[in-house]
């Protein structure tokens, strides 16, 4: 592997970079990332015993919103209820568009990864066949052998470009997928807490999202 890296030159230690940066991005996220951490699969049913018991009160709201990234846009929600529900719709979503914006952090890098290390990958490539032409002029050589070294060694830097972006390009859309997913069951929780606060209909608190 030394060697590879080694043949391949300087376009080999963006790409090697690239790749720290990328498996350190997916391992921090797919552990941000946990649902158990983001949506508590018994918050709603707890924030309901508290509501139909009447012992919903600021220390409660303070612990529910330090306790999870869904606790937060009930807590916002929760405090904003008595102006009315459309006001607490829109605390909701407030709330709500912070704690996607926070699970969105470092895909966009994520993705970029994806994108250029080909392209890094490619550079590298194209330099060095150009070293290997200009080599093969200025020693007025034209070994085949040589010629076939060369190229071979400067397509290392390709086959290092994609080693990196495919999987990085698998985890930047595993990981958005998951956060669509996480926002949808957040979105649909935060619409029973509405309905449960202000009594418009019936809300089986049980139906959650796996």
């Amino acid at each position: 592997m030394w060697e590879l890296v080694k043949a391949g030159g300087w376009a080999m230690l963006p790409i090697i970079l690239a790749s720290i940066v990328a498996l350190g991005i997916s391992l921090e996220r797919l552990w941000t990332l946990r649902r158990s951490r983001i949506v508590p699969p018994d918050l709603l049913m707890q924030v309901w015993n508290w509501i139909r018991n009447k012992q919903l009160d600021a220390a409660h709201v303070k612990a529910i919103r330090a306790g999870s990234p869904l606790g937060e846009i009930f807590a916002a929600g929760l405090i904003n209820s008595r102006h009315g529900r459309e006001i607490m719709k829109e605390a909701i979503e407030e709330a709500a568009s912070r704690v996607v914006h926070d699970m969105e952090r470092y895909m966009t890098l994520l993705g970029t990864i994806a994108v250029i290390s080909p392209l890094l990958g490619l550079l590298g490539t194209v330099f060095g066949i150009i070293q290997t032409f200009m080599s093969i002029t200025s020693h007025g050589n034209a070994d085949p052998a040589m010629l076939a070294s060369g190229i071979s060694q400067a397509l290392v830097t390709t086959a290092g470009g994609l080693v990196v972006a495919i999987p990085a390009l698998i985890m930047h859309r595993t990981l958005m997928r998951r956060i669509s997913t996480i926002t949808v069951d957040m979105e649909q929780q935060a619409i029973k807490l509405v309905d449960i606060v202000h009594g418009d209909r019936e809300v089986d608190v049980a139906e959650t999202p796996a």
